[in-house]
């Protein structure tokens, strides 16, 4: 069975730090593009980054440039977003997606798996 999971989501104050993870199983990570998506309320989802399976090549929504890192660790079959300086327009859950095969940037029409997502709430 292919799946997605999310964790490492939370409560954080307002230019905190959080580590989110997406581990894979069932499939390699290593032949699919990889999106963290987020959903705020009575907001639609929209992509965050995105991370290509070929080159690795990143790509970053506009409002969390400077502040998040995708990355990706075949060996453990994990793809991790790193969010810094957290503000409180970031809360949202947090949904992992998967594509087979290369995307720059991951159109979420084109995303087939995606995980049950992870909550990150940033308040004081």
């Amino acid at each position: 069975q292919l799946q997605l999971v999310e964790s490492g989501g939370g409560l954080v104050q307002p230019g905190g730090s959080l580590r989110l993870s997406c581990a894979a199983s069932g499939f390699s990570l290593d032949y699919y593009a990889i999106a963290w998506f987020r959903q705020a309320p009575g907001k639609e989802r929209e992509g965050v980054s995105c991370t290509n399976n070929r080159d690795s090549r990143t790509n970053y929504v506009d409002s969390v440039k400077g502040r998040f890192t995708i990355s990706r660790d075949n060996a453990k079959n994990t793809v991790y977003l790193q969010m810094n300086s957290l503000k409180p327009e970031d809360t949202a859950v947090y949904y992992c997606a998967a594509t087979y095969g290369s995307s720059r940037y991951c159109p979420i029409g084109l995303m087939k798996l995606w995980g049950n997502g992870t909550l990150v709430t940033v308040s004081s």
